[in-house]
């Protein structure tokens, strides 16, 4: 078992955010901006769900990595530490989804 976290991860992206984009994919989507970056991170998502489905679970693992680690990339591009995506998740233990989702009000 690893003691790697999304944590870690976070802060090796932080480190190579700032990297010559010639020599870090890192410092080269970061400077690519958003748009490109989101654009990557849509494209692991796809090749994720396309592991899970459809082949085995090395590629789901790999794929789920590369996923993880443009997730961790966008978020730094939008200033979002991981720190307030896990606040969320851990506010929304609270209650059940299904609970969540029968108190919310019709649109």
């Amino acid at each position: 078992m690893t003691s790697f976290s999304l944590a870690d991860l976070e802060r090796i992206v932080a480190d190579r955010a700032s990297a010559d984009p010639a020599r870090s994919w890192t410092a080269k989507l970061v400077a690519a901006g958003m748009p490109k970056a989101a654009k990557k991170l849509g494209e692991e998502a796809i090749e994720t769900v396309i592991a899970a489905t459809s082949q085995g679970r090395g590629e789901l693992v790999g794929e789920t990595a590369d996923l993880l680690y443009h997730l961790m990339v966008v978020l730094r591009i939008a200033g979002v530490p991981l720190s307030e995506v896990m606040d969320e998740l851990e506010g929304r233990t609270a209650q059940s989804g299904l609970d969540e989702k029968a108190g919310r009000k019709a649109e």
